[in-house]
């Protein structure tokens, strides 16, 4: 007769405490006065640029139109590979700054000062009616989109 489900998950579940069990019997009292391990110092996050990209919806394609742009004018030296990272997003950036009121470092994250700064260049010329509100949401999607495929 097959074991069941049940009689096989009793099993192991039985298994593994006989183990993890036996194990700390075993281990007797040679771990418990061991010496403090040396932890090196954690780092922060801030220590690093922001890794991931951020495309806000745009298609690899799009992406490479807008970095092509970025490349051409606003001192992008990396890869054209439709992947909006930190030196995609420093560019951009920098166009904010010089003609859409972006005032906050030019780090390559595009937190909500980056966005209402883009939101403000997409509603003077690429039809986005929505809020200045810093959140990338449907609307500034659609319109970034609308921005790419007219560089394409």
């Amino acid at each position: 007769m097959r074991p069941s489900v049940m009689t096989r998950s009793i099993v192991s579940a039985t298994a593994i405490v006989g183990l993890a069990v036996g194990t700390l019997a075993g281990a007797g009292t040679s771990f418990a006065a061991s010496a403090p391990v040396a932890r090196t110092p954690e780092v922060s996050a801030g220590s690093f640029g922001a890794l991931a990209t951020q495309n806000f919806g745009l298609t690899t394609k799009q992406a490479r139109n807008v970095q092509r742009v970025l490349a051409d004018v606003w001192g992008y030296e990396g890869s054209i590979d439709g992947l909006l990272g930190t030196n995609s997003w420093k560019a951009m950036q920098r166009f904010l700054a010089q003609y859409w009121d972006y005032t906050d470092p030019i780090d390559g994250i595009p937190g909500p000062d980056t966005i209402r700064a883009l939101q403000r260049f997409l509603a003077e010329a690429f039809d986005y009616n929505g809020p200045i509100d810093g959140i990338a949401g449907p609307g500034t999607r659609a319109a970034f989109a609308r921005f790419a495929d007219a560089l394409g």
